[in-house]
């Protein structure tokens, strides 16, 4: 994954939801659709409401071999999302974040178009090789804060595993395997294996070695104070970008990190809950390194993007 690998057209939705918090939501559509998985068909087939006819941008993969590769995908219902807050955090930097998670799966009918929720149903039409789809629901099953840095503040991608494995271990949350997966967030002052050099957050699954399970999980930290032009952008911009291309857009709940935070969690989860065991959806030969659906569509947030440009980005009146 590219440190931008969050920056992608799904996300202006992203955007919306920044704006309404809580609020947003989808009706339900006259049909369930389901993505074909077939050898001979390689790419999503778009509902019916797409965000944009056109196929020269937005995801559409027309250049990319989006292969489904016979595993499974999140599709038992709800997914449970465990959340593992490690370092330290402020009270409004988790309501913001657990009110975007709870909108994905929301029924508010009275929310405006177009919705994280919408968004997620786009999500679901991915399907196993049994013809189930990924699950609209999506519940916050539980939490734990790792205040005291349990394995330090310099962690690299196995200690995040053994992170999972204190919070299992120590009985807060349960070992779901059926439903669960584990999101750990890390404190702007956590550094973590890559962070802002290589990815803005990962996601794979734990070894049974470390804890004991089998377990998809995610893991995105907090740039705000290490690296917001890399996994905040385009809430912060490179120093190169000052001179003359875009200028950074005001985070709309005025905290650079959590608000950057915000698109590289839905990118995360989208990819999770597609290809929680790096076996199902995915383009490229080799799964270590593989395309998801999150990287189709890097740095666009809205119609027209492309060639640097992220679109047109919707923004509310305040």
């Amino acid at each position: 994954m590219s440190p931008t690998h969050s920056k992608s057209l799904i996300l202006f939705l992203i955007f919306f939801f920044l704006r309404h918090g809580s609020t947003a939501g989808a009706p339900k559509p006259a049909s369930f659709q389901t993505l074909n998985t077939k050898p001979e068909y390689f790419n999503p087939k778009l509902p019916p409401r797409s965000l944009s006819s056109s196929k020269k941008f937005e995801g559409s993969s027309d250049l990319v071999n989006l292969r489904y590769h016979m595993g499974p995908v999140l599709s038992s219902s709800p997914i449970n999302i465990y959340l593992i807050w490690y370092g330290k955090w402020a009270r409004p930097q988790k309501l913001l974040i657990k009110e975007f998670l709870l909108s994905l799966s929301s029924t508010n009918s009275a929310a405006r178009s177009p919705s994280v929720a919408e968004w997620w149903q786009t999500v679901s039409l991915y399907t196993d090789q049994t013809g189930a789809n990924v699950s609209r629901s999506v519940v916050v099953a539980g939490e734990y804060a790792d205040v005291k840095y349990s394995h330090g503040t310099d962690l690299t991608r196995l200690s995040v595993q053994q992170v999972i494995a204190s919070a299992v271990k120590s009985g807060p949350f349960p070992v779901d395997h059926k439903h669960g997966i584990y999101l750990i967030l890390t404190s702007p002052d956590v550094t973590v294996q890559d962070f802002c050099r290589a990815v803005c957050g990962f996601h794979y699954f734990t070894f049974p070695s470390l804890v004991g399970y089998t377990l998809p999980y995610a893991w995105v930290g907090n740039s705000g104070k290490q690296c917001p032009e890399v996994c905040a952008y385009p809430f912060a911009v490179p120093a190169y970008m000052a001179g003359g291309g875009p200028g950074a857009l005001s985070p709309p709940n005025r905290d650079v990190g959590v608000d950057g935070m915000i698109s590289v969690i839905g990118h995360e989860l989208a990819e999770l809950a597609s290809n929680p065991l790096v076996n199902a959806w995915y383009a490229g030969e080799d799964p270590t390194a593989p395309t998801e659906i999150g990287d189709l569509c890097e740095g666009l947030y809205g119609t027209g993007g492309g060639g640097g440009y992220i679109g047109q980005i919707q923004s509310d009146e305040i």
